[in-house]
């Protein structure tokens, strides 16, 4: 991980494209993020490297795991829904 006052990058280990852009749209919908992208070098040998840079209103971390978190809840609903519809 490398982390300054207003940028962060983090590698996600163990994930692929799928929850890398589910996370990268997720954080555009921050206000005070400004760059968020990530790159895999190859994918058979490398994770992901999440990029976030934030205004500076907003820790990058933060941002970060404030959009995990909205994934998390939005999949939690969306399951919630689908079991209810499946029963």
């Amino acid at each position: 991980m490398e982390e300054s006052k207003n940028r962060i990058i983090v590698e996600i280990v163990g994930e692929s494209h799928a929850f890398c852009n589910a996370l990268r749209k997720e954080l555009w919908e921050d206000k005070h993020v400004k760059i968020a992208a990530y790159n895999i070098e190859h994918p058979y040998v490398s994770n992901p490297k999440m990029i976030v840079e934030t205004d500076g209103q907003e820790k990058p971390k933060a941002a970060l795991l404030k959009a995990a978190e909205r994934i998390r809840d939005n999949s939690d609903k969306l399951k919630k829904m689908a079991e209810k519809e499946l029963k």
